[in-house]
């Protein structure tokens, strides 16, 4: 089941918030900012890495004082790879690939790639349901995805997209 929302991703209650990330763990938009301030010290501490994560990575930690039990940080650009429909994609497979592996139901998504300079909604919202169309139906976990969007427009846009699902 998927369903979207007009909200704040930072206080949407699920088994894991799916984070737009940095090869760093940085946030990719400044409004994502806000996990960080309401995940707190012991979310934020856990953001450091040794290396640079791969574009179209996932990688699992826990949410700090988020309304989630955990937080999975989809790497959709590094300094050598900008935001693409591409990194996106595979951002995108790889979280869904961490929440069968945990066995997480429910996923609370922002749009992924969006920002200055980055991805339009139409074109985030056409990748993010062409990926969950396609893995959704095979994978056992999730069984339940809320997208968080913070307009009604950029509601409607990925309305439309579920609309035209498969499933």
């Amino acid at each position: 089941m998927i369903r979207v929302v007009v909200d704040d991703v930072a206080f949407v209650a699920a088994d894991a918030i799916v984070r737009p990330a940095t090869a760093s763990l940085e946030p990719t938009t400044p409004a994502l900012r806000r996990l960080e301030q309401v995940g707190g010290e012991p979310f934020w501490k856990q953001l450091n890495v040794q290396h640079e994560l791969a574009p179209g990575s996932a990688v699992v930690t826990g949410a700090g004082d988020l309304p989630s039990e955990f937080v999975i940080h989809v790497i959709i650009s590094s300094p050598g790879e900008p935001v693409s429909t591409a990194t996106v994609r595979r951002a995108l497979t790889s979280a869904i690939q961490r929440a069968t592996d945990w066995q997480l139901a429910h996923l609370v998504i922002p749009p992924l790639g969006t920002g200055a300079g980055n991805l339009s909604i139409e074109d985030a919202a056409a990748v993010m349901m062409a990926v969950l169309d396609e893995t959704l139906g095979q994978a056992r976990f999730p069984t339940q995805v809320t997208l968080v969007v913070e307009t009604e427009e950029d509601k409607q846009v990925f309305e439309s997209y579920v609309g035209r699902m498969s499933r």
